[in-house]
Formats: structure tokens, sequence, C-alpha cells
């Protein structure tokens, strides 16, 4: 799979710009806070209809203008498909894939795989459950299109709950109408939990091979699911917590309070690993999700690296660009230096100034 070109109009910092990627490695080069990372982020938001930094549409509007286009070519399995995004200050965006507008940016997902690799990922590894549960979720539902669904629903029946508890504490007597919510509660949660378990159980398997790699054997890593409670007693448990739920006015049990732990050396990295430490399981986990993405689709992942080889040391920058041959990746970074140190070949660079391009040929190292 590959990103052919992607043109952007009032996106951040670029009033008009358009690039026609190499399908090996490109690289965006340039000073700090030129618009490199930009480029990225709109490719993410074309392939998964949201940034990868959480910004909102507004936000990626370029100053004084209201409105922003992406447009970009996506080829997959022999298949050339067109992907339009209009984001406006006010309203909601607009999707069209080949001229046809969608009525759910949820089409959207699946259509491009991205995996996007920043220094910011550490978060997934050092931050709170919130990280982690995005990660699963953006992956499953780019991949599971049934997981799109069942999160979908799960949502939905969760914001309907969460306001029928906060009406229930001024009228009591509504407690009974809960039975509704917590079937279908209950129906879309489990599918949930059953998937999750299945894709943390695939990360584990490949990640372990992966850092044990990386690591030369010295280092032993190990992923476990921490569900907020078992499938076979989420009804259960939702019943016995009602009256708590009703006084917090929120839904206390569900899968959207589950968990994933990273162990090293049977220590939780998040509270007791080192930054390497935590550096090498993201780039674990990084090189497992491309692998998983590749066993599910039959297809390698675009890959998005941005400005990662300065946070990496020499083996771990050696590691990962010798496990990125074969995929279209497009890397950001302030200069060419690592690729010359480390004897990369360089398909296609762009100088990155101001919101401007500059394509250059070919750079064999």
């Amino acid at each position: 799979m590959t990103i052919q070109s992607i043109e952007l109009s009032n996106f951040r910092n670029y009033e008009r710009e358009e690039f026609h990627f190499h399908e090996g490695t490109n690289v965006l080069y340039g000073n700090n806070a030129q618009g490199k990372t930009n480029v990225l982020e709109a490719i993410y938001v074309g392939g998964t209809t949201r940034s990868h930094k959480g910004s909102r549409d507004q936000e990626m509007i370029r100053s004084g203008q209201k409105e922003a286009h992406i447009r970009y070519f996506l080829e997959k399995r022999n298949r050339v498909s067109k992907v339009e995004v209009h984001m406006k200050k006010k309203g909601s965006k607009g999707i069209a894939i080949d001229g046809l507008p969608i009525r759910s940016s949820r089409e959207l997902l699946g259509l491009a795989n991205i995996v996007f690799f920043s220094p910011e990922d550490m978060s997934i590894i050092k931050d709170g459950p919130e990280e982690r549960r995005r990660f699963i979720d953006m992956e499953l539902c780019q991949l599971n299109k049934a997981y799109l669904f069942y999160l979908t629903q799960y949502k939905k029946v969760l914001k309907q709950r969460n306001a029928l508890l906060k009406q229930i504490q001024e009228k009591p007597d509504l407690k009974s109408t809960l039975d509704i919510w917590d079937s279908q509660l209950v129906e879309h949660g489990r599918k949930i939990m059953g998937l999750r378990e299945s894709f943390i159980g695939e990360i584990r398997e490949i990640m372990k091979r992966k850092h044990a790699s990386l690591t030369g054997g010295a280092e032993q890593i190990d992923v476990m699911y921490q569900p907020n409670c078992r499938k076979q007693d989420f009804e259960e448990k939702l019943f016995i917590e009602r009256d708590r739920d009703v006084f917090l006015g929120t839904t206390t049990i569900g899968p959207h309070r589950d968990d994933m732990i990273f162990m090293a050396e049977e220590k939780d990295l998040r509270k007791y690993g080192s930054q390497g430490q935590k550096r090498t399981a993201a780039l674990s986990l990084k090189m497992a999700e491309i692998e998983i993405v590749e066993r599910t689709i039959g297809e390698k992942p675009v890959l998005l690296l941005d400005d990662v080889l300065s946070e990496l040391d020499r083996n771990r920058q050696n590691y990962l660009l010798e496990n990125i041959k074969g995929i279209q990746t497009i890397i950001t970074c302030t200069g060419l230096e690592e690729f010359v140190e480390n004897g990369i070949n360089i398909d296609r660079t762009f100088e990155i100034i101001e919101g401007t391009s500059r394509q250059n040929e070919t750079i064999e190292l």
C-alpha cells in the first residue's frame, strides 16, 4: 500500500502545496517549526479522520481561513483511490472517496492503513490507560469493521446510560429503566473485550520476538490485557455497582475502563521502567503494529516517522531502518546526517521551508 501524492490547501501553515511520494523512503527535512510534522498529520487525518495529536478541525485550518482541504491518492491492492477531506471552522468535516461523499467518517477507516511513530508514542507506555485504549481502538477500527461497529454502539449506549444515571439522581423512579441500557451495554461490551483480548494476545507474541531481537536477548518483555472486569462477570458487576453509578452519575464498570500492561523483568514499565526501556518498548510495539497490519490486510502499511531517529541510539536506529525496508516510509528530521552515518538510501527528499517544499532527486548514500 502506498500514498502516491497529497495536496494541502490552507492546512496548518500550508497555503497550497503538493507532495508526490516515492514508494520507498521519503524524507522531509528542514529546521524546526517549518511544517514537516504538518504533512504527516495531514496524511494521518486523511486515513483516520482525526489528528494524531488530538487536535480539533478548527485548529488545523490555516490562520485567517475558514476552510482547509486535503486531497490524496492511495494505491492499495493495485487499485488507486482518491480521498478528499474538507474541514470547516464551523460544522463537521466532509469526506469523499473517488468523488462520492460518504455519510459517516467511519466509512473511511480501513481504506488506508497507517502506522504513525513519534517520540510522543512513549505516552502509550508511560501515561494513563486512556492512551493505551486509544491505541487499541485506533488500530482495531482500521483492521476490523465489526470492532468499529461494536465500539460505536457501545459509546452511544454508554452516553445514554450516563445521562440516565444523572436523571435518576433527581427522579429515583427511573432506576428500573436502566435494564434496557445495561443489556445493550453488556452485549456490545463483551464483543469489544473479546476482540481486544485477541488483539493484545497477537501484539504480545510479536512484541516478545521483536523486543528480544532489539535487545540482543538481554531483556524480555510481556504485554497483558487488563480488562476492567471479566466478560462473563460484566452483567453481574454492572448490576452490583448500580447504586454507586447513580451516586457518581457515571458508569464505573465496562471496557471503557480497560487497560494493557507492559512488563519487563516482571516489573511494570510504566512505574519502574527507565526512559531507555520505554523507548525500546515503544519501538517494539510499533514494529509489532506493522506486522499485524500486514498479516491482516496482506499488504504493508504506510509508515510515518516524526523526528524519531533523533530520539533513538545508534543500535535502535539501525534496527528500525533495517526493519522498514520494503515499506513506504515518510520521515521527518532536521537534517540528513542520520542517513549518511547509517548508509541508508533515500528515494526522495523534500526540503521544507515555512510551509513550502522543494523536492529533490534520489540520494544514494
